[in-house]
Formats: structure tokens, sequence, C-alpha cells
């Protein structure tokens, strides 16, 4: 893709996982460039399910949306099956939701945003995009050190060194709790996108959808649904 002067600054790449974080964030960056893309990544995880959820959001977003569906172009997906392969932990295996020693949680997977950023910086080159956005919280904090806040300015220097092109990481959800994710997503689309991301979106680590909770469908007992429920009722009762 030929990069136009000036559409690099219009234009976002998305880290689109297709939970609640990465919908909420996918509507900021339609709020507020002209020209969105979006990208997931199948590596292995034990609720794949994530990967059909985000294609039919991305699809309700196009129909039910004119404003922004003008500006959500290409989807992409790619296959990185190596983070599987060298990682043994509760997103990749059946296996338990547990604290370590460490105080790393079992579902922490070793170098995977930083993989990711390195993939959505190399795509954003291509696609020419200067501004990437992804939904790594630190208040909500799961104990995943490749969620900080530092971390993201270090990989944001590095990819601005190795692909010798400015590159912006955006986290807007960086320092809000998930009652105020719920209320971003009602500010930036109303009860529409709410009501989206609660039966669209998932965030349940062990991939069940077969149960519609007042907050969306999970198992309701893993560290993602409790921190998706309790971040509902503290909105809701706000």
């Amino acid at each position: 893709m030929t990069e136009t002067p000036g559409a690099a600054e219009s234009a976002a790449l998305v880290l689109f996982s297709g939970g609640q974080d990465s919908a909420t964030c996918l509507a900021w960056a339609l709020d507020r460039y002209e020209r969105v893309e979006t990208v997931g990544f199948d590596y292995g995880q034990r609720h794949r399910v994530e990967l059909d959820c985000r294609t039919r959001l991305i699809e309700a977003l196009r129909a039910g949306f004119p404003d922004w569906g003008g500006r959500l172009g290409a989807d992409h997906v790619l296959d990185v099956p190596v983070l599987g392969q060298i990682s043994d932990t509760a997103l990749t295996r059946e296996a338990e939701i547990v604290v370590g020693e460490g105080g790393l949680p079992s579902t922490f997977v070793p170098g995977r945003n930083l993989l990711f950023f390195a993939l959505a910086g190399a795509l954003a080159w291509r696609r020419g995009a200067r501004h990437l956005v992804a939904g790594m919280c630190e208040t909500d904090y799961s104990g995943y050190p490749d969620c900080r806040d530092d971390t993201v300015k270090a990989m944001q220097v590095a990819l601005t060194l190795g692909l010798d092109r400015r590159v912006s990481i955006h986290t807007p959800l960086m320092w809000i709790d998930k009652a105020g994710t719920w209320a971003m997503a009602d500010a930036l689309g109303g009860d529409a996108l709410v009501g989206l991301i609660l039966e669209d979106s998932h965030s349940c680590y062990l991939g069940d959808r077969g149960v519609r909770h007042d907050w969306g469908y999970g198992c309701g007992t893993c560290p993602a649904c409790e921190l998706r429920r309790a971040g509902w009722e503290r909105w809701r009762a706000a």
C-alpha cells in the first residue's frame, strides 16, 4: 500500500481480540481516525471462540454504526502457533488457572503481547498506518508484565527505531477500571454499543458461551469473568 502524505496520521490499526476491552478500543479508534483496520491473532488459545466473536462484532459495527462503518477497513488474522508451542499456560493448555510462586497467574503467556506488537507494527508499516491501538490496562491488573504502561512505551520506542518510522501506541484503557470501560463504551456508542459488547464480545478464559449473564457470556468464575462482572455491576450501580 502506498502511503500518501498525511495518510498515516489519520490511520490506525487496532489489536482486536474480540473481547470487551479491545471492542471498546476499536470504537475509540473509529471515533478518532479516518481509516481503521483490525488485526487478530490465532495462537491456539483455549478461548478460541473469541475469534468467531470478533468477526460478528466487526460485521455488526459495519451494519449498525454508519458513521463508523465507512471508516472500518480491512480485518487481518495472523496465525501465531509458535506461542502455543513454546508456552505451557492455562490459555494454551487444559490447565488450572492458579497464581504461581512468582506471583504470575497461569494465564500469563510469556512474550505474547511483545510478539503481537511486533507483528502489528510490521503490518501497520505495510498498510500505511502510524497508530496502533490496544486494550492493555494496569488498573484491573492481572499480573501480566507485558500489559504494563512501561512495557508498552518501551515497545513504542523499539518499533519506531526498528521500523525507521514513528509509531504511536495508544492504550485508552490503561488507567481506568472495568466500570470505566463500560462507561467509555456507553459514551462512545450509547446503548447500541453496550448491547453489542454484552452480546457478542468474549472475555471468559475457558471459552464458555453456554450461559448468558447480565454482563455477557462466560463461566462466571475465571478471573476474566470476575473482572467483567464486577465492572458491570459497579457501572450499573453508579
